[in-house]
Formats: structure tokens, sequence, C-alpha cells
């Protein structure tokens, strides 16, 4: 019984980092493309920026899959 709420509770915990994650990076390119019609000049700066805060998105849902391995294995 337990050993199965652990794999329920993994699978929940990297369902929720990857929509989190989804969400995060569906935002940022938004805004992104967004700002880059607004200001097509600066759009070098904005695409660097980006590729940074997409980074720190996909980490998260990195660490949701690190954490549910972790408790699955519990």
């Amino acid at each position: 019984m337990v050993e199965g709420l652990n794999v329920l509770g993994a699978g929940l915990m990297y369902g929720l980092a990857a929509i989190g994650t989804t969400l995060a990076i569906g935002m940022i390119g938004s805004k992104t493309v967004e700002s880059m019609a607004r200001q097509p000049e600066i759009a070098g700066k904005l695409q660097t920026t980006m590729f940074i805060a997409v980074a720190f998105a996909e980490a998260i849902g990195l660490l949701g899959f690190v954490l549910a391995l972790i408790l699955s294995a519990a």
C-alpha cells in the first residue's frame, strides 16, 4: 500500500512539475515574441534573455523529475 502511494506521489510530482515547466516556457516565449514585435531593434538581447529564462524554467522540470525518482525509490 505504501509503495503504491509513493509511486502515485512521484507521478503527481513529476506531472505537476512538467505542467509548470510547460506553462512557464510558453509564457516566456509568448512575451518574448510580443516584445520583439514592439521593439525589433533589441531582438538579440531579448533572445539571449529568453534562453536564460527557459533554462531556469527547464531546471524546475528536471528538479521535479529527480525528486520523483527519489520518492519512487524510497
